[in-house]
């Protein structure tokens, strides 16, 4: 659906268009396989722990925790409830599937943590579901989430 709103800027009408509904369809292939997360897509809107080391581009690191998985969930899931636009999808003992909304265009992005309870490694990975770049959005929104996590 697209909408269009008109602005008057100092006495001259401006037509912006904002198409809300930017959304795309939910995948259908998320969660938990063989003991991982899926794997980012060539494009350069996707930030996960198990991405090649190499690649600078899409990885960053899991984050270790010692707490039980129980309590670092609930740790992490306050964390992305305070966080505005979010809403979570599918909730495990070790997993969350999490969907972020941009404010302006509504745009998502598809967010996926799992407690590694072996490794006590806290595994992600945060994907835009629409377009090829999203301006380092999924890596600051990782790095925001897991940044002083006492976990």
């Amino acid at each position: 659906m697209k909408k269009q709103f008109i602005i008057t800027l100092i006495g001259t009408t401006v037509p912006l268009l904002f198409f809300l509904n930017c959304t795309g369809t939910r995948p259908d292939n998320l969660g938990i396989r063989l003991g991982k997360l899926l794997e980012c897509p060539s494009t350069p809107n996707c930030v996960s722990s198990y991405t090649d080391p190499s690649d600078k581009e899409h990885f960053r690191a899991p984050a270790p925790y010692t707490k039980p998985t129980n309590e670092a969930l609930l740790i992490l899931k306050q964390r992305i409830k305070d966080t505005p636009r979010t809403k979570i999808i599918k909730e495990e003992n070790n997993y969350l599937y999490v969907e972020f909304t941009s404010l302006l265009m509504r745009y998502v992005d598809d967010v996926e943590f799992y407690f590694d309870e072996k490794s006590k490694l806290l595994h992600f990975r945060s994907a835009s579901r629409l377009g090829k770049s999203d301006l380092g959005v999924n890596r600051k929104r990782i790095e925001t989430l897991l940044k002083d996590l006492a976990i």
